[in-house]
């Protein structure tokens, strides 16, 4: 027992000794550790000189710092900024790759597109014949009949002349044996019959202010009507049927205007960049031409454009209401209207004009008129192609009243003693000529301010007025059928023409009127005619002959006529 409490004793100190050994070695191995990590202290050696510093050194020593320092932080903006503009860069390309998520859609929207167009003009190109068609068959029918009229008329007009010319007795009554049995005679009983009818009309209706030649003339026979009526109707029949066979998508004018109008909408740069604003007036023209077929300016009660399909489809699509009000003026869809009307209505009515138009007729004229009033003031026609349209429009009507005057207008001359009895033929004969010269007078003067106001001077004044209404008037002894015929002469007269004369002269090509006026004045108050003396005065108040006027009253001292200048 002794000697196992000396081992127990002997392995507890061998332990204690192991243990302060290795607690030892650890502080030794940790000062040490300590000890390397931290550097030696640079030793001072007072022995070793320094260089000489003075304030020149240490303010250049700091200047090349500080450009030093200025040169990395010019480089850490430049590389600030262009980490900014890769960005700016990254985020337009995500917007752009979210945006071209829709490719595909795009894609088959422009596809389609490109077929449904392609498809469009192959079924136009199609029916383009067949329209061209139709419109030429219409206006050979119209042109026919207007030709007959015309054609009618003359040769009413030459019979007539003739048949008086024939006349040899001094009472105006043909002789038994001359020309009743010929074909011309039966003629000019047609012409009378169709005169009487109108008569009986006017005094039924109770219309006074009418005078025989003011009248058309223009009747049809029942037969000729007939037949008229029946062959426009086989026409306009075909008309119908010319896109039966087509669906809507590609006849209906809304609806083709609905497809350009979604492209619009989706994709507004590129419908500009391909231009559909100049590309549907020509588009839409045959589809236009096919509902105007039926179309007739000159008739009474003709259809206005604005209550046509085609014009208010055409006018929505315009002013299509999802158009901002600040981006309607630079819309080109603006345009699309005006560039329909110079390209289909003008020449339309350009070739009613030439072939149909009758200068004589005042309801067509007046039709005409009216129409073309309300095309030029609602339509801005300023574009080329269109000012070139309404251009030959204008030199057509100037054409065609110019013509009517060298060919309708024949006003016979004859002895004053053959023509004192107002109830003999050759009095009513040139009564007719005369009011039917003052018609086309009155007809001509309708298109001032359309055309040219020294165009329609010279046609109406000069050549009609000067050189065949003034010569009946001097013929005509001075009284109420002179004032009459003077009076409606007056009356035709445009007012804006003396509204800005102010020198008390009127127009010159009136001179030559106005002395007339003036010698029927003297004669009328030399007679006692005081009335229709103060007539006369009045008509030259109204030209604004007012230096003639006023010499007038001063001459024979009617001091109480002063009142009406």
């Amino acid at each position: 027992s002794d000697e196992s409490s000396e081992d127990e004793a002997q392995i507890k100190w061998e332990e204690q000794q192991i243990k302060k050994a290795v607690k030892l070695s650890q502080e030794t191995y940790d000062r040490a550790s300590l000890h390397k990590s931290q550097p030696a202290k640079p030793k001072f050696d007072p022995s070793v000189s320094l260089p000489p510093v003075n304030l020149e050194m240490v303010k250049k020593r700091l200047t090349e710092r500080i450009t030093s320092l200025q040169d990395v932080h010019r480089a850490h903006q430049r590389e600030y900024e262009k980490y900014v503009e890769d960005i700016e860069s990254s985020k337009m390309t995500v917007q752009e790759l979210e945006k071209s998520s829709d490719a595909a859609m795009n894609y088959k929207f422009y596809r389609a597109m490109k077929t449904y167009v392609e498809n469009l003009i192959n079924c136009l190109n199609e029916k383009l014949k067949y329209i061209n068609d139709l419109e030429l068959a219409v206006h050979v029918l119209l042109q026919q009949r207007a030709v007959r009229v015309l054609k009618r008329r003359q040769d009413e007009l030459k019979n007539e002349s003739a048949y008086i010319q024939h006349l040899t007795s001094g009472n105006d009554k043909p002789t038994n044996g001359g020309l009743e049995g010929d074909e011309k005679t039966q003629l000019l009983e047609m012409c009378e019959h169709r005169r009487t009818c109108r008569r009986q009309v006017r005094e039924s209706s109770g219309e006074a202010d009418h005078h025989e030649g003011m009248s058309s003339d223009d009747e049809l026979i029942l037969t000729e009507v007939t037949e008229f009526q029946k062959s426009k109707d086989n026409v306009l029949e075909d008309s119908r049927k010319v896109f039966e066979d087509v669906h809507a998508d590609f006849c209906d004018i809304r609806k083709i205007l609905l497809k350009f109008q979604e492209w619009k909408e989706k994709f507004p740069d590129s419908y500009c960049d391909a231009y559909i604003s100049f590309c549907l007036p020509k588009l839409l023209n045959p589809l236009i031409r096919v509902q105007l077929i039926n179309w007739n300016p000159l008739e009474q009660n003709f259809t206005e454009l604005e209550e046509m399909p085609w014009f208010r489809a055409i006018e929505e699509f315009s002013d299509a209401k999802n158009t901002p009000e600040s981006k309607r003026d630079d819309d080109p869809d603006q345009e699309v209207l005006p560039r329909v009307i110079g390209k289909t209505i003008l020449p339309k009515i350009t070739v009613f004009v030439k072939n149909m138009w009758d200068p004589l007729s005042t309801s067509q004229t007046k039709n005409l008129v009216q129409l073309c009033n309300n095309i030029f003031e609602k339509q801005d026609l300023s574009k080329n192609e269109c000012s070139r349209a309404k251009e030959d429009l204008m030199n057509m009507v100037v054409q065609r009243m110019k013509k009517s005057v060298e060919e309708d207008v024949f006003i016979p001359l004859y002895p004053k003693s053959t023509v004192e009895d107002k109830s003999s033929l050759r009095a009513k004969f040139q009564d007719r000529r005369f009011w039917s010269a003052v018609k086309l007078l009155s007809n001509v003067l309708l298109w001032n301010g359309i055309v040219q106001e020294d165009t329609v001077r010279d046609l109406g004044l000069s050549k009609l007025l000067n050189r065949y209404l003034l010569l009946n008037l001097l013929n005509t002894p001075p009284g109420p059928d002179n004032i009459e015929k003077c009076n409606k002469v007056v009356a035709c007269l445009p007012e804006r023409w003396f509204q800005d004369l102010k020198s008390g002269s009127t127009l010159p090509e009136l001179l030559n009127f106005c002395q007339h006026l003036l010698q029927c004045a003297c004669v009328l108050h030399k007679n006692n005619h005081s009335n229709e003396t103060k007539e006369v005065l009045l008509l030259l108040v109204k030209v604004k002959a007012l230096h003639i006027v006023e010499d007038f009253i001063e001459e024979y001292k009617l001091e109480h006529l002063k009142s009406m200048i």
